[in-house]
């Protein structure tokens, strides 16, 4: 994924205290698994897991992730120029290749049918803006239905701006994303 593998799992922080903005929604086990995104972490960087149940299994969830390509699923008003964000699937979007376009900004990284997709900031202006970075997106079954988890890692800031974005990143991206999870899940559930 452009980044060293192997390094997973090392800068990892313990035990995140529940409904921190650091492991938002996710259980212990969701806290400890290893993402792909988790390949790229470095020492310093933020390792972040938000989650939310859906009454809809798998299977119905994935085609909504694949969903991600054209639009954000958050609050349109900021992240998509204030179009709404589609309520129904388009025909084609499950048909991934490495390297799509997601969201803008992101290129899609790897994935597993039905399961798992990983992006990355794309390189050029969305990395000069927003610094390198990766998000997997996984939808694991649970006996109600399923879990759909975000797992986020951003290298940390430096300087002065770099310590205030480094303490809001966390707090903005759990608002954005609690947003994106929560609509993605009750879509899927419909």
């Amino acid at each position: 994924m452009g980044t060293p593998n192997g390094t997973a799992g090392h800068t990892r922080p313990g035990s995140p205290m529940p409904g921190s903005p650091m492991a938002w929604g996710a259980t212990q086990a969701e806290w400890d698994r290893n993402y792909p995104s988790d390949d790229g972490l470095r020492p310093g960087w933020l390792r972040m897991v938000r989650a939310v149940p859906c009454a809809a299994p798998p299977d119905a969830v994935w085609p909504w992730l694949c969903q991600l390509q054209v639009a954000p699923y958050s609050y349109d008003l900021l992240d998509n120029r204030g179009r709404r964000s589609p309520r129904h699937l388009t025909p084609g979007l499950t048909d991934l290749t490495v390297g799509q376009d997601f969201m803008t900004i992101f290129q899609l990284e790897e994935f597993v049918t039905r399961s798992r997709l990983t992006l990355s900031v794309k390189p050029g202006g969305p990395t000069r803006l927003f610094g390198a970075g990766w998000i997997t997106y996984a939808v694991e079954p649970d006996g109600r239905g399923s879990r759909l988890v975000g797992a986020l890692a951003f290298p940390e800031r430096r300087g002065v701006l770099g310590a205030v974005s480094n303490a809001l990143l966390p707090w903005g991206d759990l608002v954005m994303m609690r947003k994106q999870l929560l609509t993605l899940a009750d879509l899927a559930a419909r």
